[in-house]
């Protein structure tokens, strides 16, 4: 089946909002469909170096359509959906309201992914057209948390044979046959020892501040830093430095092919989110997230130490994570010191982790929201 979809991420980008997009339309592509991507932008990329950028295996189609800031996106959104309706498309896929819309005047199904609440003065019209259309639909959220954030904002119940709660996923194959943390280190040069592992962004609420005095206190542990942006990376340098910090190793961007062995090389993997949590694409998600570290962390097989949100419940339990509360160095110092003597505990919750994975893969994400619309 022929699957349009339409993004308004920017695309290459190492944003957590672009991974997501083209982690979904791989996963389209390897369930059997032919899937062709329309994103913003004046020139494209080959798909060699998106494939190393984002960790892809299966190739799709990527299109760039130029854009006007005036517009606000709704060009991209308006001839995207018309390009999808003359390159033959049977449904089209988007993370934008407004494209799932214009699909539907077009004849066509649409899948409306939403990771956030539906904002500006026009966004809950799109929103309530999308769901009052005849034409066969679905709404994907990625948290139970979203779903009521959304029906308390409409004072509706969202349909349930439309909706669909779709956590984000990961790629188990990516994390098979990984080395042991002790080898993971040695190919990746790191200093051996007890290792914490942190990937992803320093953003507003990601805990760059609760890491940095966990590294203060711990001096026994190693840490790894893995990602962010240069700016970021060379500030926490300085403050490195500056509090002559020795026991943090600090990677820079890391592409997404290579993040599964740095991942491995940790005894523990860190998830130290405030309260509230800045996304790249603003707002606060704290309440509403599906983060796609956490399902790479438990396809690592991992000891997974977190914040305490309750949102992460949706898929974490006392089995396979650790909780702590957010923003407070002295209780996750105190957690991690009693993993580092407690080898047992270590491994039975690593192995919950890895075992837990298998419920959340892309491509079983990609089989459900299809489910009913192949026909349609």
């Amino acid at each position: 089946m022929k699957i349009a979809c339409i993004a308004t991420s920017q695309v290459p980008s190492s944003t957590a909002n672009s991974i997501q997009v083209m982690k979904a339309c791989q996963a389209l592509a390897q369930v059997g469909n032919e899937v062709c991507l329309w994103v913003p932008g004046a020139r494209g990329a080959e798909w060699a170096a998106l494939a190393e950028q984002y960790g892809l295996i299966t190739p799709f189609e990527v299109r760039w359509l130029p854009t006007r800031q005036v517009w606000r996106r709704y060009d991209l959104a308006w001839n995207a959906a018309r390009a999808a309706k003359q390159w033959g498309a049977r449904v089209v896929y988007t993370w934008a309201p407004q494209a799932a819309v214009f699909a539907q005047w077009r004849g066509l199904p649409a899948v409306l992914e939403l990771h956030d609440r539906i904002t500006g003065k026009v966004g809950p019209l799109w929103f309530r057209w999308f769901l009052q259309s005849r034409r066969p639909k679905r709404l994907l959220l990625i948290t139970e948390a979203l779903r009521a954030v959304l029906e308390r904002q409409f004072g509706m119940a969202l349909p349930a044979p439309v909706t669909q709660i779709a956590p984000n996923g990961t790629e188990m194959e990516r994390y098979e046959n990984l080395p042991a943390a002790e080898d993971a280190r040695r190919q990746l040069g790191l200093p051996q020892g007890l290792t914490a592992v942190f990937s992803g962004h320093f953003y507003a609420g990601r805990g760059t501040d609760l890491l940095f005095e966990l590294a203060r206190h711990l001096p026994e542990l190693n840490f790894v830093w893995v990602g962010g942006r240069e700016k970021d990376v060379a500030a926490l340098r300085e403050k490195l430095a500056e509090a002559n910090m020795e026991n943090v190793v600090l990677s820079g961007f890391v592409p997404n092919a290579h993040l599964p062995l740095y991942q491995a090389a940790g005894d523990f993997l860190l998830m130290p989110y405030e309260r509230s949590i800045a996304g790249s694409g603003g707002g606060d998600s704290a309440a509403i997230c599906s983060p796609m570290k956490m399902f790479d962390y438990l396809a690592a097989g991992r000891v997974i130490v977190t914040s305490e949100l309750p949102v992460l419940h949706e898929i974490l339990n006392e089995h396979n994570a650790v909780f702590c509360p957010p923003e407070d160095a002295a209780a996750w110092a105190d957690a991690l010191r009693g993993l580092m003597r407690d080898p047992a505990r270590r491994e039975s919750l690593s192995a919950r982790a890895r075992e837990d994975a298998h419920s959340y893969t892309w491509k079983a994400r990609a089989e459900r929201a299809l489910d009913g619309l192949r026909q349609a």
